[in-house]
């Protein structure tokens, strides 16, 4: 790794930000409900979560990291300075949405910022329309999913709890830690893999790969890096996820991540990379719907779902002018 050019380097670096900021900025999708139904308190939450997303990436393979540094753009032909682009967009997003507390998606970010360098850089022929409506696809349809399982779960759960007696609560706060190891192995196994998509995909466009493969030392520090990120943890969107919906106790912290995990692991196994932010936020919000539709605070999520929609654009449109200035050095 040491002996690779200084521009890899640079993007190796880039990347890695990128991915550690994705771990800090995410890190509140998955702790969220635990510490708001007071399930667990929020360093041990974070500590667990974090030792999962370690893990992730080795258990469920590669896919994601495929479809985002294989299928979106030509990883032969696009330009190094590309890449570095889209990442600086994506890390500036992160950082202005993490300041004003906005749970936004890194995934739209990183996405968008691809398009919006390739585009301006080396034209539309390097994009690949196929790849870019899987993505489009997995990144609107995991939320509507998201809602609509969260519904059903938390209907069928309220179901099968009525016979027992309120102590059944104690059942739903201690099992919330199992849901949310899935939670969490689910999206280290899905956003992770979008740094090393990049980073693969960097790679191969500075010929030091042949081919589009995953080394696994990219996997390890890519790995290493979100489950860092994590650990350190989100605190205001924390307070966004975990306060601004509604009063969130153990049954819904459980239902939610449950749902949560399995549309994101589904989603890791078939290569599609989503929003953890976006799934989470929605199962939320299914949720607590569930139980009655006035119990969700429809107006900060409809502030969320604003940010969702202009992510992508103001991505693209950041990474495009990152991409004049490097024009100068390569």
């Amino acid at each position: 790794m040491f002996d690779l050019p200084f521009t890899v380097l640079v993007l190796i670096a880039l990347a890695l930000t990128f991915d550690f900021l994705n771990g800090f900025h995410d890190s509140s999708n998955i702790v969220v409900t635990m510490i708001a139904s007071r399930a667990m308190d929020g360093q041990m939450a974070l500590t667990i979560t974090a030792i999962a997303h370690f893990f992730g990436p080795f258990l469920f393979g590669v896919a994601v990291a495929t479809t985002v540094g294989h299928e979106v753009l030509d990883d032969v032909a696009i330009k190094l300075s590309v890449t570095m682009s889209a990442l600086v967009a994506a890390i500036i997003w992160n950082l202005l949405t993490w300041y004003f507390g906005i749970p936004s998606s890194s995934s739209h970010a990183l996405i968008g910022g691809m398009l919006g360098a390739a585009v301006l850089e080396s034209g539309w022929e390097v994009v690949k329309m196929a790849g870019v409506i899987k993505v489009l696809v997995a990144l609107t349809t995991s939320p509507i999913i998201g809602l609509t399982v969260g519904f059903l779960v938390m209907k069928i759960t309220l179901f099968l709890a009525r016979p027992f007696p309120p102590s059944i609560n104690s059942f739903f706060k201690r099992s919330q830690l199992a849901t949310a190891l899935a939670l969490a192995l689910s999206h280290g196994t899905n956003d992770a893999q979008k740094t090393m998509g990049v980073i693969t995909m960097g790679l191969v466009s500075a010929g030091v790969l042949k081919e589009f493969h995953v080394p696994i030392w990219v996997i390890v520090i890519s790995a290493a890096a979100i489950a860092f990120g994590t650990w350190i943890g989100g605190w205001r969107l924390i307070k966004t996820l975990g306060g601004k919906f509604y009063k969130i106790r153990p049954i819904h912290g459980f239902t939610a991540q449950i749902t949560s995990a399995g549309v994101i692991l589904s989603a890791s196994l078939l290569g599609g990379p989503v929003s953890t932010t976006q799934v989470v936020s929605s199962a939320i919000m299914g949720v607590g719907s569930a139980e009655r539709l006035s119990k969700v605070r429809w107006g900060v999520a409809g502030q969320i779902v604003t940010a969702w929609f202009t992510t992508i654009p103001a991505a693209a449109l950041m990474a495009a002018l990152v991409a004049l200035v490097l024009r100068q050095w390569f």
